[in-house]
């Protein structure tokens, strides 16, 4: 009986191309080798180079505190003459005295919860300052009353380390966002406010706040309706009497006090939305200082200087024009804004835009990177 051979079918010649062209280790090779070329240049172009610029910029600009055996005055840094060369020279050199105060009216700094180097400034150099204020709160409205956020922004260590160094004051900035017609016509919010902002000073153990809402309620044309700027002006002693009915936990026989922002006139004559002195008078008794904001009289569509010597003069001058005793007893409340930074503006095209900001520096408080406040006497 016959065997049954079993019938082979020969591999096509397109299975074996087929079959070569899958199994070709060069191939496979040239692949691998263009992948690590591209993954390579991604390297190098998105994560060393932009680095490597980062650093160098670093090393190269950034300023560095250094001690400086002679203060700014036996340095001859005090004059009216200075240039900008000097400025950027002098601006990170502080005194190797950083606990001695040669400055005898009280200064408030305030300080940027996006600025590490702030906080640190002011651990190291506590006992310049009278007054802290923190960026830190803000009073919303949220459905029919208000939500009072920021505490999370709230460093109880870098606060218990601050206390432990000094005895200066510390008033966080407390910003009103609310809506400013329905917070000031509903007596409920306003009491509520009040509430929570004394609350928020009890528990965290402050020593008051720095409020700031005249911009905001000039914006929302507040200031221009004469019953609504009466309650306005109400709501700032309400709530300065409030604070000063609470005893400081820290100091014996003191309150908690209230810090107001006020903006300059920007022009000759007081406009219906500028604080006026008749303002300033009726809420003297219930706010302990006012933070004025003479800085920014420039801007990118008015190139000019920060804040020219002349205009903070004009502005006192238009603010406490007269020489009774009250207007000397607000005197002594003015918080004058300082600037420590200047602007670089360059016309391009028509349009004028800025081009680099510069914070200058004097001694420490430069690298807070915010502004500085004098009481004026």
């Amino acid at each position: 009986m016959a065997k049954r051979r079993e019938r082979r079918v020969a591999p096509s010649s397109d299975w074996r191309k087929v079959r070569v062209q899958t199994t070709n280790p060069g191939d496979q090779f040239g692949d691998s080798a263009s992948g690590r070329k591209l993954l390579i240049i991604f390297v190098l172009f998105f994560i060393v180079i932009p680095a490597v610029s980062v650093l160098v910029y670093w090393i190269k600009f950034t300023p560095r505190v250094t001690h400086a055996g002679l203060s700014v005055h036996q340095r001859g840094l005090i004059k009216t003459d200075i240039s900008y060369q000097e400025i950027l020279t002098e601006n990170a050199k502080v005194s190797e005295n950083v606990s001695q105060r040669h400055y005898t009216y009280p200064v408030l700094a305030y300080i940027t919860s996006w600025n590490s180097k702030g906080y640190e400034m002011a651990k190291r150099f506590n006992s310049k300052f009278t007054h802290l204020s923190p960026v830190w709160y803000d009073l919303k409205s949220l459905g029919t009353g208000l939500l009072l956020e920021g505490r999370h922004n709230a460093d109880k260590a870098w606060i218990s380390e601050l206390r432990t160094r000094g005895d200066v004051m510390l008033l966080p900035r407390v910003v009103l966002e609310a809506f400013p017609k329905e917070l000031l016509r509903r007596k409920k919010l306003r009491d509520e406010a009040i509430h929570l902002i004394v609350t928020e000073c009890k528990e965290m153990k402050y020593d008051g706040i720095v409020l700031e809402s005249w911009s905001r309620w000039a914006a929302f044309g507040v200031l221009h309706d004469p019953d609504m700027r009466k309650m306005a002006l109400q709501f700032i002693k309400q709530l300065g009497d409030a604070l000063h009915s609470v005893s400081s936990m820290r100091r014996d026989k003191q309150h908690l006090q209230l810090v107001f922002v006020i903006g300059p006139p920007r022009s000759e004559k007081l406009e219906e939305h500028d604080i006026t002195p008749e303002d300033l008078q009726s809420l003297n008794d219930s706010v302990d200082g006012f933070s004025l904001m003479t800085y920014d009289f420039s801007g990118p569509h008015n190139p000019g200087p920060s804040a020219p010597l002349k205009w903070i003069d004009f502005t006192l001058q238009l603010l406490l024009p007269s020489a009774s005793n009250k207007a000397q007893s607000l005197t002594s409340k003015i918080f004058l804004g300082i600037n420590f930074y200047g602007n670089d503006f360059v016309l391009s095209e028509g349009m004028i835009f800025y081009h680099l900001i510069i914070f200058i520096c004097s001694w420490c408080q430069g690298c807070f990177k915010v502004k500085l406040f004098f009481f004026l006497k």
